[in-house]
């Protein structure tokens, strides 16, 4: 009898663990995605040494590259969903070089945060293009040859400008202490623009920022 007590006590307590707490880390299991778009040159300058060679000593010029395509909840996100998580592929790595340039990046970021998606790594990464492509970089960033100073809002409203139905609580620019770092877009599991509260209230505060050249 207490044998058996204690087995409907194990399973009562099951029963009562909170939502999130059971799906948490499930693969599939989110909400929507998160399209981080890293100043390329800010990385490379505050890397320094430490920088990944394949993007920082590029010969073709990167401004805007593919930082991240996170799985997401409304509050917080899932993050290393699998334990053994599938391979990707050097091809897929090879054709992803012109938008996400280094091969490290591409490996974390599909073991951190790709796992959750409940995709294959060559359907995950072909979501994640769609999304690039889906987003139109404004053209004045290609053009970045010296050091600039920008607001956030200025930036937030360039890509606002260039993406009609991109909204200001869907977008959130992010800042070290000195450089622009990311842009941060966020989307629908179907690849439509939404809104995010709370990665929108982590956009940065510093009123000017630098804007490193771009490189090659």
């Amino acid at each position: 009898m207490l044998r058996l007590a204690a087995v409907a006590l194990a399973a009562l307590a099951l029963t009562l663990q909170p939502a999130s707490a059971q799906r948490y880390g499930e693969p599939g299991e989110f909400d929507f995605y998160v399209l981080s778009l890293s100043w390329s040159p800010s990385y490379c300058d505050s890397a320094g040494q430490r920088a990944d060679p394949s993007q920082c000593r590029a010969q073709k010029p990167l401004h805007f590259v593919v930082h991240g395509f996170w799985p997401q909840y409304d509050r917080g996100f899932p993050a290393d969903c699998a334990y053994n998580a599938p391979r990707v592929s050097e091809q897929t790595i090879r054709e992803l070089r012109e938008i996400m340039p280094s091969r490290g990046l591409v490996i974390y970021q599909w073991r951190k945060h790709g796992t959750c998606s409940g995709l294959s790594p060559d359907k995950y990464f072909g979501l994640l293009r769609q999304a690039f492509d889906k987003v139109k970089i404004p053209p004045q960033f290609s053009q970045v040859t010296k050091w600039q100073t920008v607001s956030p809002p200025e930036v937030e409203n360039a890509f606002r400008t260039a993406n009609p139905g991109l909204n200001a609580d869907m977008i959130s620019v992010t800042c070290d202490r000195k450089n622009l770092r990311e842009v941060r877009i966020c989307m629908s599991k179907d690849l439509q623009f939404r809104s995010c509260p709370q990665v929108d209230r982590q956009a940065c505060r510093n009123p000017r920022v630098s804007l490193p050249p771009v490189r090659g």
